[in-house]
């Protein structure tokens, strides 16, 4: 997968734990980003909260996020590590017909997104917001 040409920095690496407040990621999420746009910022932050859903609905409710900001071109790639082999699908869940909405979320949000297996077991969900046009897109 090929994000941005420029240097990339992780700006935020947490633990996905049952107990996880979605609330607070979405959070934290703001205070890192917050030199972003707003409509970018919450597009980010939206895409978090479905993919970290995810791991807390469909595996034993234990990963890692981690966001990485890239600079040249500006590009914000989010990872989502769970121990389930089960690949995400769009568009359908086993928790009830009113839900499984979260990838069609992030389907139309990212301009990429997908899966990779872990060496040990479980996958990697990723997913590619670029910046806007008009949002810097210079390193710190």
């Amino acid at each position: 997968m090929t994000v941005g040409d420029g240097p990339a920095a992780i700006v935020l690496d947490l633990p996905v734990e049952p107990n996880i407040k979605l609330s607070v990621v979405r959070d934290q999420v703001a205070v890192t980003l917050r030199d972003l746009g707003e409509d970018h910022r919450y597009d980010v932050a939206l895409v978090v909260t479905e993919l970290v859903s995810n791991v807390l609905d469909h595996t034993p409710g234990t990963g890692r996020l981690r966001i990485f900001r890239y600079y040249a071109p500006c590009d914000i790639k989010i990872e989502v590590d769970d121990s389930s082999p089960a690949q995400p699908v769009r568009g359908r869940s086993r928790l009830g017909g009113t839900r499984g909405r979260g990838i069609v979320v992030v389907d139309n949000l990212a301009c990429e997104w997908g899966s990779r297996p872990l060496p040990d077991g479980g996958k990697t969900v990723f997913a590619s917001i670029p910046c806007p046009d008009d949002e810097n897109s210079t390193s710190p």
